[in-house]
């Protein structure tokens, strides 16, 4: 497949989180993506986390962040280094960070220090704060955003002590908005030239509160948690009990209304003026609740979501590994099985995005400075690389 990206070359000193998610969806569009790692700290800190080890430098975390990437060591900070980096510049189309905010200027990593090397450069930078307020030397992470941006107070049991989202969402919205950031400035290339991208975590926290958002600024409207992860007003959206478990009812419209009540069998409810309507069953929310669950615990999940699932929108409440081994996961192909250099077979999570109708074939992320030679040497004309690495410099 001939990918969108071919022949962007995208140069990412990045870490943990946010920033290696992004430049993935890039890597696996087909931007030859380059880790530019320092050897002396061990490379992305992400390399030694989580719960399974792959090898010394190598971990399931690392992966999943990392398919499709290229590895270069080098030190930043020693002149050599520098020099190398440099040159690895002036062969790309981005340079790419997720670093504090007070560090691409320091480092030299912005467009005002870059462009002299290379004019027409994309300098993307994801940061927790940004780089021009009075935060940009505040480390950050996402639980962070979630906390400060009221995510944490909209989300839980309306009794129950706040709570985060269970995966780093903000981290994953932040690195995707980053990519499209990034993306829009390589296509107004030929128009504007070289620029700087700048994406937040906190910003990206902050507008993703879109209509609760809305409702507060413009009309004083304070959404609050609503029991069982149900829709602040629409009715019945949220969690009911079944015979084994819980199912997902999203009758967002009238018409869904109706047809959930004609096909379990109750269509005498279209009669009580207590759900009459969207407002009414909103006033009554805990009353339907009652009726619903008793109800939908005569019978197990897998009945009713094979009864509901082309009449309306449900959905079973799934365990992670009940999710990843959803049929429908597999005949869509959303796992990949891929080569890797200690484990023969590993799974991965495919790309979200299709082209043509087809999946991005991907692999998994190279070694801590595995392609040193191939860039490094082959491509920068490098020949002593063993005098580099024993200066620190890569």
């Amino acid at each position: 497949m001939d990918k969108p990206l071919d022949g962007i070359r995208v140069i990412a000193i990045e870490q943990f989180g946010a920033g290696p998610y992004g430049s993935m969806y890039l890597a696996e569009l087909g931007a030859d993506v380059i880790k530019v790692e320092n050897r002396a700290t061990g490379g992305d800190p992400s390399r030694q986390s989580g719960a399974v080890t792959l090898a010394d430098d190598d971990s399931a975390y690392f992966q999943a962040f990392n398919l499709s990437k290229r590895s270069v060591t080098v030190n930043l900070k020693s002149p050599e280094g520098r020099a190398i980096f440099e040159d690895l510049v002036r062969t790309a189309d981005v340079v790419w960070n997720n670093l504090r905010g007070s560090q691409p200027a320091k480092l030299g990593l912005d467009y005002d220090t870059l462009k002299a090397i290379k004019p027409d450069i994309i300098c993307t930078h994801i940061s927790a704060y940004g780089r021009d307020n009075d935060r940009a030397e505040w480390p950050g992470y996402d639980y962070l955003m979630q906390a400060e941006c009221g995510f944490l107070g909209l989300t839980g049991e309306p009794e129950s002590p706040p709570a985060r989202f269970g995966l780093s969402m903000i981290d994953f919205m932040t690195g995707v908005v980053a990519a499209l950031g990034c993306v829009s400035a390589l296509l107004g290339r030929s128009k504007h030239g070289g620029r700087d991208v700048d994406v937040t975590l906190f910003d990206v926290a902050l507008h993703q509160l879109t209509y609760p958002g809305t409702w507060y600024m413009n009309h004083g409207i304070e959404t609050s948690r609503v029991a069982r992860s149900a829709h602040p007003y629409n009715t019945p959206v949220q969690l009911y009990r079944t015979q084994d478990g819980w199912i997902f009812l999203m009758c967002m419209t009238q018409k869904f209304w109706e047809l959930l009540i004609d096909n379990i069998g109750h269509p005498e409810l279209a009669d009580d003026a207590r759900f009459a309507t969207m407002g009414a069953r909103a006033e009554n929310r805990a009353e339907l609740t009652e009726v619903l669950d008793t109800i939908l615990t005569q019978q197990t999940t897998e009945h009713w979501f094979d009864l509901l699932q082309t009449k309306i929108p449900v959905a079973p409440v799934n365990t992670l590994p009940e999710a990843l081994e959803n049929p429908f996961v597999q005949a869509t192909g959303m796992i990949q099985t891929v080569p890797h250099r200690v484990v023969d077979e590993y799974r991965a999570l495919s790309n979200p995005i299709k082209i043509d109708g087809e999946r991005l074939l991907t692999r998994c992320g190279n070694g801590l400075g595995a392609d040193n030679q191939a860039i490094l040497g082959d491509e920068l004309g490098r020949d002593d690389l063993a005098d580099l690495k024993a200066s620190g410099a890569i």
